[in-house]
């Protein structure tokens, strides 16, 4: 088996924690690992985002970073990059061309735009992945939603005209259907966490207080309530809060959103017990949540949240946002405790009752591994191997569907800005 990703602006070699890079550049990652190692052929198509990077580079064993020319060589925010999508087609196509893929996996929305533009003519059969629905991000952030106008239309059409949507939770394929998708072309396959990187035993990062702590893996964003966190603090005293996300330490005086919060917590007199580290490298973010008493993901919306997951995998008892797939991978009561988002008296409330509860943390925590052990890597990649070959399997559709009834509109409809490739 042979499967092209499309993951235009989450590159699986990126330096995570920027605004745009984060829990899908994860995701594409150690989903190709982990598919190279069941024995499938991967190639992940991304932007080519710097001019010195090679077309071609080896990333795992059986798996390849593929760099695509589209736009410039330089480094562009995501919500910017769809007029560049009809040129990103186009090299796809060619690509293809030469070296056919049994099945494309397109991964955000405008991979699927591109990918179906690509694929529509090559008559590939196509999977998509959202990671996040427009629809729901402007529900959430109204005015402050920088996406493109045509995303929500974009979303729903490819929902038609691809073979395969892979939901990451049930509460992402309920969004779906409620935009028109067919719910017998739907199949949910969460994100996967790395069990032998994320364990409860190994490397504990030391405390320089006898502080309770609190932690928080994020991008410095907005829309994942670290500000709620912080707002919590006064109601917990003597509890620490450590940050981790965002650009480098060095550079975090620059950032806006780090400022903010720093600002934040000054004028709650809690800025003797924040601490924004800043990114931290990926090897060494189990010592960081192994050394947490509670794990704080109280995002406005959240698609899947895979921080929790990993937490749970370190044996580390998760405060959730009751939204999205959160809702879902958090048991509450259970593995964790759910609270409403924006609420920070209700976050106080439910990390101060794991906080005083060292038997109710512990057993928390043992039952957040086990929880964990239904997301682990190989069981997703096996269930999403089995998508793709049924989808490559299936008899090829005798038309090109359009994804809008009516419409008139061929595969590979343009609703974007400029024209189809």
């Amino acid at each position: 088996m042979r499967i092209a990703m499309v993951s235009e602006h989450a590159s699986p070699l990126a330096t995570l924690g920027g605004v745009d890079s984060g829990g899908q550049n994860v995701h594409v990652a150690d989903l190709a690992r982990a598919l190279g190692r069941l024995g499938v052929d991967v190639v992940v198509h991304t932007r080519r985002d710097d001019a010195s990077l090679s077309r071609r580079i080896a990333f795992a064993p059986g798996v390849e970073v593929d760099h695509i020319d589209a736009g410039p060589a330089a480094s562009v925010a995501k919500d910017e990059l769809l007029p560049f999508m009809p040129d990103f087609a186009r090299n796809l196509s060619r690509a293809w061309g030469r070296d056919r893929p049994d099945v494309v996996h397109s991964h955000f929305w405008m991979s699927g735009l591109a990918a179906l533009w690509a694929a529509g003519p090559l008559d590939l059969p196509l999977v998509h992945t959202y990671h996040a629905l427009g629809v729901v991000k402007r529900r959430h952030q109204g005015r402050h939603d920088t996406s493109p106008a045509t995303r929500v239309e974009v979303e729903a059409m490819l929902a038609g005209a691809v073979d395969r949507v892979l939901a990451t939770s049930a509460d992402e394929a309920f969004e779906l259907v409620g935009q028109g998708a067919d719910p017998d072309r739907i199949s949910v396959v969460p994100c996967g966490v790395d069990l032998e990187h994320f364990r409860p035993d190994g490397p504990t990062e030391p405390r320089r207080r006898r502080r309770r702590r609190v932690v928080v893996v994020s991008r410095l964003v907005e829309r994942k309530g670290i500000g709620n966190v912080i707002a919590a603090l006064p109601g917990l005293p003597g509890v620490e809060l450590i940050v981790a996300g965002g650009p480098p330490a060095a550079l975090l005086d620059h950032d806006v959103e780090a400022r903010r919060f720093q600002a934040l917590a000054r004028l709650l007199g809690v800025a003797d017990r924040v601490e924004l580290r800043g990114s931290v490298p990926r090897q060494h973010l189990p010592a960081l949540l192994r050394s947490a008493d509670v794990i704080a993901c109280c995002p406005w919306y959240e698609p899947f949240g895979l921080v929790a997951v990993e937490a749970m995998a370190c044996g580390v008892p998760v405060v959730a946002s009751a939204v999205g797939g959160l809702a879902e991978s958090v048991v509450h009561g259970v593995t964790g405790l759910h609270v409403p988002p924006r609420q920070p008296g209700c976050i106080a409330e439910a990390l101060g009752c794991l906080l005083h509860d060292d038997g109710r943390r512990r057993a928390m925590g043992a039952a957040g591994r086990q929880r964990a052990q239904h997301f682990g890597w190989e069981r997703i990649a096996t269930r999403t191997l089995a998508v793709a070959e049924r989808v490559a399997m299936s008899p090829r559709p005798a038309s090109p569907r359009t994804g809008a009834p009516s419409s008139g509109r061929k595969r590979g409809t343009s609703l974007a800005q400029g024209s189809q490739p």
